[in-house]
């Protein structure tokens, strides 16, 4: 096969041009390949390895190229609308409309918002998107690596050669592009850098919305448009499920380690088998909402998905992203929201990904005392850059847009908002006043959640945020991060502090129980027990608890009710609500068996009445975030008893909640009440249905006109030992 330069070539394909195109290195291979004007004719130029001839085909007449100069074939051709017809050695043909013959697909207007850093949909321009252009199907590329020398799209397609498919550069945004014709749903592809040295390097796509099953690290092609939404119903009435006032109780899954198909190798659900079994149980339960431990796209399972790779990609471990949708759709049918937890405080330092994306640091920071994370050995986006910015807020908003979700829990919040998080002196750069605040990352937590809620006020955000960072959950334009919901870890801290503890010394320490109150409304709170609290040598919450193995049930379940009880939203981690006795595996679905035996069964019977008992009763929701929603009535260390009352609005029958936190049972123990009226025992975690021993008082007890508690009735109980009992007083008649 003839490689030598021919005579008879247009002016442009210089000998420097020729050896560029043959080469792969041609930064500009737009300006040559393709149609293009040289004196009075218009040549078309075709880049071809292993082709044996090509063919120009122009309404109907065909014209050949004549091989230039290696692969570079070229000759004058009239038309501009034209195929190309390759002939390989072996005799097979294969006809395409020519990629450097179509206009660029991103518009000058695009290339405005790119270039200052403010597309919000960000999604809808880069990535690879199947589409028709100049009335020709295929998908188009776009990728942002400002500083690279050169990029191309690799794939199947063109046998994962860099030198075939370059990019042009879409103005002065640092974004590439290209249209290929006939490349479509289900297409692997890569993009090849060339850094400013000439090495080359191969990236998944930031903004990819498939992935390869791990360990693979290819993008996919996927067809994200036109799913067809039926929870129109659901969106509407959205805005009073997530409103501070409406009961939220959320479950908490690790989609990998919920259910395992033992008869099909073990593997986990499908999103379509979660679908049906997932949302049946958390339905079945009461939880109001799902919340997913990070599904967008990560390479290794040990991370449960909090090393991301591949923000815009639904993890294809369960199924390709539609199916993720069925779920979506499926839970919204069950009255029930999904929220995820989403991770852009870090990123891992897998080649494919976003770490030294065009050969710089361009994601991250070029100084390690700002951009590495000496406890996950992970990188820190730099929130300084507007375009960096830009792609996580417009990746907060592609979640609610695309997947209908209802609402995002910010990971790592702490680690966000101060640059010597979890360092040493000298091992952090202040910042320009010289403090520790990260005002970068705290500038972008206030823009995603005033570009999330202002893109739809029926979400909530809800931040894991660890320390005293004030006004998390208050408004931006009040001087707070925005966020609908914090996590309230300093509860979950203390209480399971006070539980792990023997009976005998928990007087000692009632204040770890009492004291969150102080600031229980200090911000917009959420009571987690989370999968952190069942990891890493932790235990399970049952061996948390002290005592022999009735004592063991008898805490957990007074715990959880307890937590049910108090103000704020709540949140358990899937294996909790039956006390599963290990700590949680994520290589193994949870212990099922086990919530079929008596005790554990109690305890998931009880989880479900707490559920009921919270979303049916007014008083344990509406007031959840406002003080006076909550009085004190018995407070006793040395008994180890705590009681309180849970108010709601004018007409809200009130809560009476007592709790015994010993061993001991309490006979004629009295405790205030603030109305005169029949009480009626609601819950009492002593029934035998949970596990119990069925001590308790007879279906409810009138007031007394004693004083007690500062009130001036009161209700004489019966206590019995490591119990909660839950009083409402009953409206209407009495008998």
């Amino acid at each position: 096969m003839p490689k030598t330069r021919r005579a008879d070539v247009p002016d442009f394909l210089t000998k420097e041009t020729l050896a560029a195109l043959n080469n792969g290195t041609h930064t500009q291979p737009f300006d040559i390949l393709g149609p293009r004007k040289c004196g009075n004719k218009r040549w078309i130029t075709a880049f071809q390895p292993d082709a044996f001839d090509v063919v120009a085909t122009v309404a109907g007449k065909k014209t050949p190229l004549q091989r230039i100069e290696g692969d570079v074939f070229s000759a004058p051709v009239v038309g501009k609308t034209y195929t190309l017809t390759m002939r390989y050695g072996d005799g097979t043909e294969y006809t395409t409309r020519d990629p450097f013959s179509f206009d660029p697909v991103i518009s000058d207007f695009d290339q405005y918002l790119l270039g200052e850093g403010t597309q919000k949909e960000l999604w809808r321009v880069l990535g690879a998107h199947v589409a028709k252009h100049q009335s020709v199907a295929g998908v188009h590329f776009a990728v942002w690596a400002p500083n690279a020398r050169q990029v191309s799209v690799v794939g199947d397609f063109n046998q994962w050669d860099g030198r075939r498919h370059p990019m042009r550069p879409a103005g002065q945004t640092g974004v590439w592009e290209i249209f290929l014709p006939g490349v479509s749903d289900g297409t692997l592809y890569k993009y090849q850098i060339m850094r400013a040295g000439g090495t080359t390097t191969l990236k998944a796509d930031p903004v990819g919305f498939g992935s390869q099953h791990p360990p693979e690290k290819a993008s996919i092609v996927r067809d994200i448009a036109g799913y067809g939404w039926k929870d129109k119903a659901w969106m509407k009435s959205r805005a009073t499920r997530a409103d501070r006032s409406s009961p939220i109780s959320i479950y908490e899954v690790h989609l990998g380690s919920w259910r395992r198909r033992y008869d099909d190798g073990g593997r986990p659900l499908s999103y379509k088998e979660l679908a049906r079994d997932l949302v049946a149980y958390v339905k079945f339960m009461g939880f109001t909402h799902i919340e997913l431990l990070p599904i967008s796209e990560f390479p290794f399972d040990g991370s449960w998905g909090y090393q991301p790779v591949g923000l815009y990609a639904p993890t294809i471990r369960f199924g390709p992203p539609n199916e993720f949708r069925d779920l979506v759709e499926a839970a919204h049918a069950a009255d029930i929201g999904v929220l995820l937890d989403w991770v852009p405080g870090h990123f891992p330092t897998d080649e494919h990904g976003l770490v030294q994306f065009d050969g710089t640091a361009l994601y991250e920071h070029t100084d390690p005392r700002e951009g590495f994370h000496q406890d996950w050995n992970t990188l820190i986006p730099n929130y300084g850059r507007l375009e960096v910015k830009n792609y996580f807020v417009a990746n907060a908003l592609y979640w609610m847009e695309e997947y209908h979700l209802d609402g995002l829990r910010v990971d790592a919040v702490a680690s966000m908002l101060y640059r010597d998080y979890s360092r040493n002196d000298g091992e952090w750069v202040p910042n320009k006043d010289g403090g520790r605040e990260n005002y970068e990352a705290i500038a972008f937590l206030q823009e995603m959640n005033t570009a999330v809620y202002g893109a739809d006020p029926s979400i909530m955000t809800v931040a894991e945020e660890s320390t005293s960072f004030p006004a998390v959950s208050q408004p931006v334009h009040s001087g707070g991060l925005g966020f609908g919901y914090k996590w309230n870890m300093g509860w979950m801290n203390d209480t399971l502090r006070y539980m792990g503890k023997d009976p005998i010394y928990r007087q000692h320490d009632h204040h770890l129980m009492t004291f969150p109150i102080d600031w229980a409304f200090t911000e917009n709170f959420i009571l987690p027990i989370s999968h952190d609290e069942v990891v890493h040598g932790k235990g399970s919450m049952i061996e948390k608890m002290p005592g022999n193995t009735w004592e063991k049930f008898a805490n957990l379940r007074a715990y959880y009710a307890f937590m049910w009880m108090q103000p704020g939203k709540k949140l358990l981690f899937m294996g909790c609500e039956f006390a599963q006795p290990e700590e949680w595996n994520h290589n193994a679905e949870l212990n099922w068996g086990v919530a079929e035996e008596p005790p554990n069964k109690g305890v998931q019977h009880l989880i479900r009445d707490l559920n009921a008992l919270y979303r049916a009763t007014p008083a344990l929701h509406v007031k959840d975030c406002v003080s006076d929603g909550f009085a004190w009535l018995n407070n006793d260390p040395t008994q180890s008893t705590i009681g309180f009352a849970r108010l709601g609005n004018d007409g809200d029958a009130p809560l009476v909640v007592m709790c015994n936190f010993t061993p001991v049972a309490r006979d004629a123990f009295r405790v205030g009440v603030p109305q005169d009226g029949f009480w009626e025992e609601v819950l009492n975690t002593d029934a035998a249905t949970y596990g119990g021993e069925n001590r308790g008082n007879l279906g409810g007890l009138q007031a007394q006109d004693v004083a007690a508690d500062g009130c001036q009735q009161s209700v004489t109980l019966t206590l019995p030992p490591l119990s909660v009992l839950v009083l409402r007083l009953r409206q209407g008649p009495t008998k």
